[in-house]
């Protein structure tokens, strides 16, 4: 038997088509990662001549990686997103590749709502060549507080799930040595957004693909209770009537395993202690 999704496949990617035509108007999340992970791209001293963009809502990731000279092939979980960057739709956690097909994964802002990320982290590994990089970056745990919040004021003692969960920096990290890479490094970043009313802030959610896409769907926000968690997030406001959201974004990295890669000392060999060396240094 399997796991029931946590995410509607079908609605995840009617999100994603719905948010196309005004995208630009809602992408400074996107293009805050896509833009880090492009940066330590840049300090890879590889040619990683072959890669796939995971997760492509313009062309910006495909442009960039093409100018750098790579053959580059794109999938989105939605159609539109997909077909507008002449690649396929595919969900993370089921790409339709061989293994050793790419020596560079780049996979930017969708992450956050696969209902497998160990298996979707699996299969870039596989799908990976030996020495082949992953990179990843997404929305994480710690997100939208000021949302969640005024939320759960609104409906008061029976909440329902508007926002989905969410990964910390040390489990992605664990899911990225459990899936197999070398060398994994998960670390964090953390976006402030301030918003003048949280209808604003729902707007750009919308607007980037963002809303809920859980299996399981919340109860529809009532006009009271709406009321409510709007005057929640405006208490929260700064002198200038202004609230500031956060978005914690989680940065991913690892290498295929390949016989070239240093391995790590093994335990005991060391010939120093590390109080002498710390003494070394004083």
């Amino acid at each position: 038997m399997t796991d029931p999704d946590i995410f509607d496949r079908r609605l995840r990617a009617l999100r994603r088509d719905r948010m196309m035509d005004a995208f630009a108007d809602h992408d400074f999340l996107y293009r805050a990662m896509l833009e880090e992970l492009l940066d330590r791209l840049a300090d890879v001293r590889r040619d990683l001549p072959e890669a796939l963009v995971v997760g492509c809502p313009d062309g910006g990731a495909k442009t960039a990686l093409e100018k750098m000279g790579k053959q580059v092939a794109c999938v989105d979980p939605g159609f539109l997103a997909a077909r507008r960057a002449g690649g396929g739709q595919a969900d993370e956690d089921a790409l339709p590749f061989a293994d050793d097909s790419f020596d560079l994964i780049l996979a930017c802002g969708t992450l956050d709502s696969v209902n497998d990320l160990p298996g979707a982290l699996i299969l870039m590994r596989r799908i990976l060549r030996p020495d082949g990089l992953m990179l990843a970056a997404f929305a994480g745990a710690g997100s939208l507080p000021r949302l969640r919040a005024a939320l759960m004021a609104g409906e008061g003692d029976r909440p329902g799930q508007h926002i989905h969960p969410q990964v910390d920096v040390r489990s992605a990290g664990d899911l990225l040595g459990r899936a197999g890479f070398a060398m994994p490094v998960a670390d964090g970043d953390t976006l402030t957004v301030r918003y003048g009313d949280m209808i604003r802030l729902m707007h750009d959610l919308r607007g980037m693909g963002a809303g809920n896409a859980l299996a399981s769907r919340p109860p529809a926000l009532r006009r009271d209770v709406l009321m409510r968690a709007m005057a929640h997030f405006a208490q929260a406001a700064d002198s200038d009537g202004r609230t500031a959201e956060q978005i914690c974004v989680i940065y991913l990295s690892g290498w295929k395993p390949d016989p070239s890669q240093a391995k790590p000392a093994r335990r005991g060999s060391a010939t120093v202690s590390l109080a002498q060396a710390l003494k070394g240094k004083t």
